[in-house]
C-alpha cells in the first residue's frame, strides 16, 4: 500500500517516530517533530546522532492506533472526551500467534470465536480463531484490562487456552510462525471523544472505533480515514471548518454500528453469565435499539485489587509443542531496539513500584507485560527493585493502561525499532 500512496504522490518517512505535538502562538496545532535518533543511553550523542525534524502542514491527522501517545495527549489537552461522549476508554490486550498446522486440519475461511474459559467468571475476554491461507491460522485471546486478581498472566492465560482438547488437537504437529501483542480499545460508542482539534483531528483506533463484539475496528477506521480527508479537503479547498468531519462521522454507519453494539462490553461488568444474558436480549429481542446506554465501571487501572484479597495463579509449566516460555515466544515476535538508547519506558516516580506496586500488588507490571519487560530483581539491600528490559517491548501498550498508579509513561523509542511483524 506505500507503494501505491507514493505513486500518488504521498511521502513516507519510515523508520522516524513522531515525539512531539507542535504548536503555534494560539495553541493551535500546526504539526509534529520527530524524535532525536543517535542519542545514547546516557543522554550523550553519539556519533550517529541526528536532530529531529519539524513536519508541519495545515492540517495534522493522528492515526496512532489504539493508546496513540500524542493522540491521548490531544485528547487530554483539548479535554476531547468531555466534548464527545464522555465515558473514559476501557481496553483489553490481545495476544496472537500465527501457526502453520497440517494439512488435513486446515479449512481455509473458518472462523471461531469463543468466551470465557480459562477466564475466570468476572473477567470479561474471549479467543479468536481464523484459517487462512497456505495452511496457516490466526490464533488469540482478548482480555479485558479491568480484570481484578493481579495475579492473572494474559500471555499465560494465552497458554493456557491452546491446551484445551478442542484447540490442542488442531495445533498439534503443526508449528508457530510468529508471536505478537497488542491492546484494544473496548469503550465503543460511550468512549468516542470529540476528534477535532484546532489544526488538525484524530483517526482510526487513535479515537476508538473497535467493534468490540465482532473485535473488528479496520473497517470503521479506514472509513473515518475518509471522512477526515473529505473534510480535510474541503478546509483546504472551499474554506469549510474541520468539525465538518465529526459531524460526517456521526452521519455515518461507523456511528450506527457502535452505537448498535454499545451494551455488550459495559454487560460484562456484572459477570460472564448476567453479560451473555443481557447481549442475548440486546442482541435477538431489541438489536442494538434498546432504550438504555450502560456505562462502563472503573477505568482499567482502578480495577486492580490488591494483592492480599486473591490468590496467587500457578500456571502449567509450557510444554514447548503448543505452548511456550516468553523468551521463545519474544523471538518469535522479531522485537529488536537499538540497546544503547534512552529507555522508552519511563517512571514517574521511580520509587512507586518498590513501595507501592510490589508490597500491595505484588507487582503485576511482571505479569501484565506480554514480553516479560519488567521484572523484579534482587538489590544489594537483600530487598527486590524493579528492572526495565526495553528492548523486549512488543509496543502493546499494556503497562501505559494498566499500571495501579498510572506511573508507567510509553514514549515512542528511536524510529524503527520494535516487533518485525511480517505474517501478523
Amino acid at each position: 500500500m506505500s507503494t501505491k500512496a507514493e505513486e500518488l504522490g504521498v511521502e513516507i518517512y519510515p523508520g522516524f517516530a513522531a515525539s512531539e505535538i507542535l504548536y503555534d502562538e494560539n495553541d493551535k496545532v500546526v504539526g509534529v517533530a520527530t524524535n532525536d535518533v543517535g542519542v545514547a543511553k546516557d543522554g550523550s550523542k553519539k556519533e550517529t546522532f541526528q536532530r529531529g525534524v519539524e513536519l508541519k502542514g495545515h492540517i495534522t491527522l493522528l492515526a496512532e492506533g489504539c493508546r496513540g501517545s500524542l493522540s491521548e495527549k490531544i485528547i487530554r489537552d483539548y479535554k476531547l472526551r468531555d466534548k464527545g461522549q464522555g465515558q473514559h476508554q476501557t481496553y483489553a490486550i490481545g495476544i496472537k500467534e500465527v501457526w502453520e498446522i497440517e494439512e488435513g486440519k486446515h479449512v481455509p475461511g473458518s472462523v471461531l470465536h469463543t468466551i470465557g474459559w480459562p477466564l475466570d467468571m468476572k473477567t470479561y475476554g474471549g479467543s479468536f480463531l481464523y484459517h487462512m491461507n497456505n495452511r496457516q491460522i490466526s490464533i488469540g485471546l482478548v482480555i479485558a484490562l479491568n480484570y481484578q486478581n493481579p495475579y492473572l498472566s494474559p500471555f499465560d492465560e494465552f497458554q493456557k487456552f491452546k491446551h484445551h482438547p478442542a484447540i490442542k488437537s488442531l495445533l498439534e504437529g503443526g508449528s508457530v510462525l510468529q508471536y505478537g501483542a497488542r491492546a484494544l480499545n473496548e469503550g465503543g460508542f460511550q468512549s468516542i471523544p470529540n476528534p477535532v482539534f484546532p489544526g488538525g483531528a484524530i483517526i482510526g483506533c487513535s479515537a476508538g472505533y473497535l467493534n468490540v463484539p465482532k473485535i473488528k475496528g479496520t473497517h470503521t477506521a479506514m472509513k473515518s480515514g475518509m471522512l477526515a480527508a473529505e473534510a480535510a479537503f474541503n478546509v483546504i479547498v472551499a474554506g469549510a471548518q474541520m468539525e465538518m468531519y465529526w459531524d460526517s462521522l456521526k452521519k455515518s454507519w461507523i456511528w450506527e454500528e457502535l452505537f448498535r453494539s454499545r451494551n455488550y462490553r459495559p454487560a460484562f461488568e456484572y459477570g460472564l453469565m448476567p453479560g451473555l444474558a443481557f447481549s442475548a436480549l440486546e442482541r435477538y429481542v431489541f438489536r442494538g435499539r434498546l432504550p438504555l446506554t450502560l456505562k462502563h465501571g472503573k477505568p482499567d487501572h482502578e480495577a486492580t485489587d490488591i494483592a492480599s484479597v486473591h490468590t496467587p495463579i500457578q500456571y502449567p509449566r509450557p510444554d514447548g509443542q503448543v505452548s511456550f516460555d516468553v523468551p521463545t515466544s519474544l523471538y518469535r515476535s522479531n522485537t529488536n531496539h537499538e540497546h544503547d538508547q534512552p529507555v522508552h519506558l519511563r517512571l514517574r516516580d521511580p520509587a512507586i513500584p518498590e513501595r507501592v506496586n510490589l508490597p500491595l500488588y505484588a507487582g503485576p507490571e511482571s505479569r501484565y507485560c506480554p514480553a516479560r519487560v519488567y521484572e523484579y530483581v534482587p538489590d544489594d539491600k537483600h530487598g527486590l527493585k524493579l528492572h526495565i528490559n526495553a528492548q523486549n517491548c512488543l509496543h502493546c501498550k499494556a503497562c501505559d493502561i494498566k499500571d495501579p498508579k498510572q506511573n508507567i509513561e510509553w514514549t515512542v523509542p528511536e524510529g524503527g525499532g520494535g516487533p518485525g511483524y511480517t505474517t501478523m
